[in-house]
């Protein structure tokens, strides 16, 4: 359910801001106009109350904050957590994840998360978006940033272009984790009550936009 990579963050948790940043070559197509990617996820938040899964080092914390939106924050990584904490030490940062957490409260007006949704499977991807259903008020809203794919050939064409270019971890995260694709995605949402629109940011990263039906 997401937590087999939160190791993994230990030791990204320090050169993290280098890598969204640009300055590691091998992440720079990921990316690509981060600070963008993170104002048109908070641009369409919709409400007062909002649930970040994955909060890394508070980046898109720091600007939902800075909109005045009641923020709890979800970090499994117990490293990242306790630096987005720090960050906003007035602010409710807890240990959870996609599927396992406990926010005490019944609804919130919006869902939001950047870089996280690709640590599920396909089906539990599903699995959450019914619970995100569920927490959200009418109309609520989920607004994700992720890498995703239009087919599965074009995830294949992007893993053979990052090998041919020696960019061997980034292959790697695309062939170990749960990629998916804009079809799927599409059908998970429509089947736990939303309607979904896309749109591509970069060469990997789409955001989701899905209101509540």
């Amino acid at each position: 359910m997401g937590r087999e990579f939160v190791d993994i963050f230990d030791g990204w948790a320090d050169s993290y801001e280098a890598s969204v940043s640009g300055k590691d070559p091998e992440y720079r197509d990921v990316f690509e106009g981060y600070d963008s990617i993170l104002n048109e996820v908070v641009n369409r938040v919709s409400g007062i109350s909002v649930v970040e899964f994955g909060t890394g080092t508070g980046n898109l914390t720091a600007k939902l904050v800075e909109k005045d939106f009641s923020v709890i924050g979800i970090e499994p990584n117990e490293k990242m957590r306790e630096m987005t904490a720090e960050r906003f030490p007035k602010r409710e940062i807890i240990d959870g994840d996609l599927l396992q957490f406990e926010i005490g409260k019944s609804h919130v007006d919006s869902i939001v998360s950047s870089f996280v949704f690709h640590h599920l499977t396909d089906e539990e991807k599903g699995m959450a978006l019914k619970l995100y259903s569920a927490l959200l008020k009418e109309n609520g809203k989920v607004v994700f940033a992720d890498t995703a794919f239009i087919t599965e050939e074009a995830k294949q064409d992007q893993i053979k272009k990052e090998r041919s270019r020696n960019f061997h971890n980034v292959a790697d995260d695309l062939e170990r984790e749960y990629y998916t694709t804009i079809p799927i995605l599409t059908k998970l949402f429509e089947e736990a009550g939303f309607q979904a629109h896309f749109s591509k940011m970069n060469d990997y990263v789409w955001i989701m936009d899905a209101t509540k039906k």
